[in-house]
């Protein structure tokens, strides 16, 4: 009789720093390997899932409790400099794409090849 791998079976670890998730069943390889963090915190399935396998809900990220815990955190806003300078570049951009639009038609119109239409 075949006995079919559930994925909820499986246990998980999440290591200290956050950022890796280590399956028990590879635990030996991973320790064959030196690659076995010895802090690593046992989760269930349902956890893995949410954090690992899950996009992150709106306006959240991933971050760890004070106990190792995975958890969604608010994505702090963005300091004022930051924004300052995401603006400026949105506006080079625009700027920039105005430009390529303009520069022909003037050209047109300096070379007296523009229409009418075109001018007005």
């Amino acid at each position: 009789m075949e006995t079919s791998y559930r994925f909820e079976d499986q246990i998980y670890f999440t290591c200290k720093d956050g950022l890796g998730w280590l399956a028990e069943s590879l635990k030996d390889e991973y320790i064959k390997n030196n690659n076995w963090d010895s802090t690593a915190k046992p989760i269930p399935y349902s956890v893995y899932h949410e954090f690992a396998l899950s996009e992150a809900p709106l306006g959240k990220m991933f971050n760890e409790s004070e106990d190792g815990d995975p958890i969604w955190v608010d994505i702090p806003p963005r300091p004022n400099n930051k924004l300052i300078a995401d603006a400026e570049n949105e506006k080079r951009v625009l700027m920039q794409d105005a430009t390529d639009v303009i520069i022909p038609l003037q050209d047109a119109v300096d070379l007296e090849m523009a229409t009418e239409d075109e001018i007005t």
